[in-house]
């Protein structure tokens, strides 16, 4: 296994790096240290063609002049805060607005736009990069001096691990993703309208038109929300459901995992034979289908487009204090996310 470092420039006097993790099996992963943003992951196929299966910028500078969330960690707070505040202890922070009158993934200058502090590492039978970054008192409107450390890890069974924890110094409030867009046909070939998706959820909540929370609870069942037994994603962008249609035909919504249960999602492209299949300590997962994704520029020479890929954002239901955002003073936060490609011949097939 290799770890192959490059610079590619700088931001505000500040090197920017790129991380190349390359296992035995052909599998890399590739990052930066602006944003822990994750440009390419490259997976075989079942003819054996290693090609990537991720949305990403072939110039690293695209990142700064965009913002779909390509692969960033975001934060410190993931998803949309209402009228960009909220309540701790009785007092009201308000927080900055970067979406209308709301707030989103940790505003203008959230984790996904930092420079993090990086060190590689290779273990027995591992190889990874080690993130840090100390968000100030008052960032974005945030309490509290809050230390983050991400960590990446690849192994030789093609398992790409993410592994989050952090402490404040002040009561504050933490909830953070990957917001990596998934197609895993390969160089965006089509889109992911005929990928087949498997979540251990029986519930979800529905969002108004401002894509927040409305505290909704609404059973899955008998509904193009039941992905239990396994279903076509583009069944969402046609069917008519209300809550589809909402979005902008798709899906942006979150999905309660089953309690006692193993929580994950599988997802899978029968054309290429590809599948992730995604395990978490988190009780929730955001599905987004890229219903809004537009814009005057190319990933990787393709036009963004909507559904032209999957982001499966798992993380704390905040929305339904499932279970709480709030980080109190050196408390310790942590997350872990596991992501294991294979090639298979269905969605319940074996490697």
């Amino acid at each position: 296994m290799n770890i192959v470092e490059k610079q590619l420039g700088e931001l505000q006097d500040q090197p920017v790096y790129s991380y190349t993790l390359t296992n035995h099996q052909g599998m890399s992963v590739t990052c930066l240290n602006y944003g822990c943003i994750i440009t390419d992951i490259q997976t075989p196929d079942r003819e054996g063609r290693i090609e990537s299966v991720v949305l990403g910028f072939d110039e690293w500078e695209d990142y700064l002049k965009w913002s779909p969330y390509f692969g960033a960690v975001v934060g410190r707070v993931a998803g949309r805060i209402k009228n960009a505040q909220f309540e701790l202890d009785g007092n009201v922070h308000y927080i900055e607005k970067n979406e209308g009158e709301n707030h989103l993934h940790g505003g203008h200058q959230g984790f996904s736009h930092k420079i993090w502090a990086t060190n590689p590492f290779k273990e027995k039978d591992e190889i990874g990069i080690r993130f840090a970054y100390t968000s100030p008192d008052g960032e974005a409107g945030y309490p509290g001096n809050l230390y983050m450390e991400v960590e990446y890890r690849l192994n030789d069974e093609n398992e790409f691990i993410i592994s989050y924890k952090g402490t404040s110094d002040k009561k504050t409030i933490v909830n953070l993703t990957n917001h990596s867009y998934f197609n895993l046909h390969g160089k965006l070939k089509k889109d992911i309208s005929n990928h087949r998706l498997f979540l251990n959820s029986d519930r979800f909540l529905a969002l108004n038109e401002q894509l927040l929370s409305t505290g909704e609870i609404i059973d899955v069942s008998e509904t193009v929300f039941d992905f239990q037994n396994g279903r076509m994603i583009n069944e969402g962008f046609t069917r008519g459901n209300p809550q589809n249609v909402i979005v902008g035909y798709g899906y942006d919504h979150p999905f309660i995992f089953k309690e006692n249960e193993e929580k994950k999602a599988i997802l899978f492209c029968e054309e290429s034979g590809r599948k992730l299949a995604i395990e978490t300590d988190q009780p929730g997962v955001i599905l987004y289908t890229s219903n809004q994704l537009e814009g005057d520029y190319l990933i990787r020479g393709v036009k963004p487009c909507r559904y032209l890929g999957v982001c499966l954002e798992t993380q704390r239901l905040h929305q339904l204090d499932l279970p709480s955002i709030i980080l109190d003073r050196d408390q310790e936060y942590r997350a872990k996310t596991k992501y294991k490609f294979s090639v298979v011949n269905s969605l319940n097939g074996d490697n």
